[in-house]
């Protein structure tokens, strides 16, 4: 496995793809290692990744005491459960997958314990599939003002899963809800600005920066295929 050559064969693709689009704004790669050993990580900070992307807070823990030393910002990816956002507070720089308020309260709560002001990303599901995670389009508004009112928690975006399908135009589409819900609540929430989208994994994220997303999760694409948990 070429972690470094894969990374190279990303941002080629990233650099190409917004090249045509005329797009001017950084793209943000995240890194995702679910079920990959901490070598991996270092390989990929190695060859200029600065954001690391995990799944699940015990496994993120275990990982991340291992790799102290490396300057990454570290982005909880994965669905949060709300017994689990003391301990993601500790650990993450970011959330990127908040979508209940109980949730929400409780990791503002602990970030307040901390004096820390988390970055989080509302996660919405713009598919529709009752497997994903993520609160409704329509559900946005009134969660995300909710969370506005979080002094320790700093609503910066949004964040969705394109679903699993060989439909082109259906990934495009949830793709491009999120877009559309972004400048919506920006329009009807105050002082809400959301400057990261965050969609588009390993197989949809050149449809996704055709759609406007500034931030990718990528997982197989820079570290092949994943083991069994």
């Amino acid at each position: 496995m070429n972690i470094r050559k894969n990374i190279e064969t990303v941002r080629n693709i990233i650099e190409k793809k917004t090249g045509s689009l005329g797009i001017r704004y950084p793209i943000t790669i995240v890194a995702v290692s679910k079920n990959m050993p901490t070598s991996f990580i270092t390989q990929a900070y190695s060859a200029g990744i600065t954001h690391i992307g995990e799944n699940r807070v015990k496994e993120a823990d275990n990982k991340f005491n291992r790799i102290k030393d490396l300057q990454i910002t570290k982005h909880m990816v994965g669905h949060l459960q709300g017994n689990k956002a003391g301990k993601a507070a500790e650990i993450f720089d970011l959330v990127q997958s908040l979508d209940s308020l109980e949730t929400a309260e409780k990791l503002n709560k602990k970030c307040t314990a901390l004096g820390k002001v988390m970055p989080v990303l509302l996660e919405v599901n713009t598919s529709g599939e009752a497997s994903k995670s993520g609160v409704t389009p329509r559900e946005a508004a009134g969660l995300a003002s909710a969370i506005t009112g979080l002094k320790f928690l700093d609503l910066s975006g949004l964040m969705t899963i394109g679903p699993l399908t060989d439909d082109k135009d259906a990934v495009r589409q949830s793709f491009r809800t999120l877009y559309t819900l972004r400048e919506s609540l920006t329009d009807s929430i105050k002082g809400l600005r959301l400057p990261i989208l965050s969609m588009g994994m390993s197989l949809d994220f050149e449809i996704a920066i055709e759609e406007g997303a500034n931030m990718l999760r990528l997982g197989r694409i820079i570290f092949g295929d994943r083991p069994a948990a």
